[in-house]
């Protein structure tokens, strides 16, 4: 951005160019960049398992994907093979790490139908879809790239109060 561009709310104008500013995609959250050691094998077993649909790729110079981004039910997720490309040496693979210190929650209409689907194109079943105090009936995943996954059926809104007496009883 140069030194004349003017801010408005949605916009950013410059002596050149009008922009529209931050996507509605990506506007009321944070999007998760992942890394994989193929991300081309990743995006097919996100499409088998989870029902991802891919939206962008980016191919790498040198081959792999540079970037890449899918949609999980409503959510974004980017992701690229690790150490793909100019500048990415820094982004490693959990495989690389030993494991990952990030889980990522997706809300979908039919928890016990994905974890089946997911469990059955090679995710590894962590917790299958269990009612949870907090009001939504939860599996836990981990995907062949090594990415915990939280997935989620919300079942209820649960009142602080009613929460934290759940929480207690539950300890």
């Amino acid at each position: 951005m140069t030194e004349n561009a003017v801010h408005t709310e949605n916009a950013v104008h410059t002596e050149n160019a009008v922009t529209t500013g931050i996507p509605d995609r990506y506007r009321y959250a944070v999007v998760p960049h992942i890394m994989v050691d193929d991300a081309v094998a990743a995006i097919d077993f996100y499409r088998r398992a989870f029902g991802a649909r891919e939206d962008v790729r980016i191919d790498a110079p040198g081959g792999g994907i540079l970037h890449a981004e899918i949609t999980v039910g409503r959510s974004v997720l980017m992701l690229g093979d690790a150490g793909g490309g100019e500048g990415q040496s820094a982004f490693t693979a959990p495989t690389s790490l030993g494991g990952t210190s990030v889980a990522l929650h997706v809300h979908v209409p039919d928890v016990d139908g994905l974890a089946e689907r997911a469990a059955a194109a090679g995710a590894e079943l962590l917790q299958p879809p269990t009612d949870m105090f907090h009001g939504d009936r939860t599996a836990v995943l981990r995907d062949p790239s090594g990415h915990l996954w939280i997935f989620l059926t919300h079942l209820e809104d649960v009142p602080p109060e009613e929460l934290a007496r759940r929480l207690a009883g539950a300890g």
